[in-house]
């Protein structure tokens, strides 16, 4: 049995910002996950190494459509503290190719955050790097957000890699900061300012248009 997705708030419903989705991007759409994607996201997301350094362990296709229904089912932001998680699919194919989300961390501090996982199976392509240049456009474009980070396990290379293409500016090495999944973890934290995005504009990292 499928769960049921959870009744939000009039004052969620009433948002500062919703995206026009699908997110358009050369190759790919991103777009709000649905329960249709379960299979495609459980293929990935069970996978012990592929889920390695995110909050949660290997999923089973019943924690997928759970997620799908709560954790994962917001399309927009209402407030400070909101995550919208996103599919990544090939414009092509309609094929999933992975995830991504944009946490609004303060509306004071005008900050936000990005997370993305990506099926191994495509992995080269670029879509990483093409997907979360879209967010960064709804981050700083669409919710005013004056810094945008991301926080990395200091042995995920290839995130780190997307975010250094992307123009973040590694800013920190917090060792073994967390008790993360039975082991002390060192973290890298990454940022990146809407000035510096903007600037960047046309340089082969961030800014790059999407529609």
């Amino acid at each position: 049995m499928r769960p049921t997705l959870p009744a939000y708030s009039e004052a969620v419903l009433q948002t500062v910002h919703a995206p026009d989705y699908p997110i358009q991007t050369p190759r790919l759409n991103l777009r709000p996950i649905t329960l249709d994607d379960a299979e495609a996201m459980h293929a990935y997301k069970s996978v012990a190494d592929v889920v390695r350094y995110v909050p949660y362990g290997p999923l089973s296709r019943q924690e997928v459509e759970q997620k799908i229904a709560t954790t994962w089912a917001p399309t927009r932001f209402a407030q400070q503290g909101d995550a919208v998680c996103l599919a990544v699919e090939e414009r092509s194919t309609g094929t999933l190719v992975g995830d991504v989300v944009l946490f609004w961390r303060s509306e004071e501090s005008r900050s936000g955050e990005v997370g993305y996982i990506f099926d191994p199976r495509f992995a080269g392509r670029g879509y990483a790097t093409e997907a979360v240049e879209a967010l960064l456009r709804i981050g700083f474009d669409g919710l005013g957000l004056h810094r945008i980070t991301a926080r990395l396990d200091d042995r995920n290379a290839s995130s780190a890699r997307v975010a250094e293409r992307l123009g973040f500016r590694r800013e920190a090495r917090l060792v073994e900061s967390e008790w993360f999944k039975g082991e002390w973890t060192t973290m890298l934290v990454y940022a990146l300012l809407e000035d510096e995005w903007r600037e960047s504009a046309g340089t082969g990292k961030a800014g790059s248009a999407v529609s």
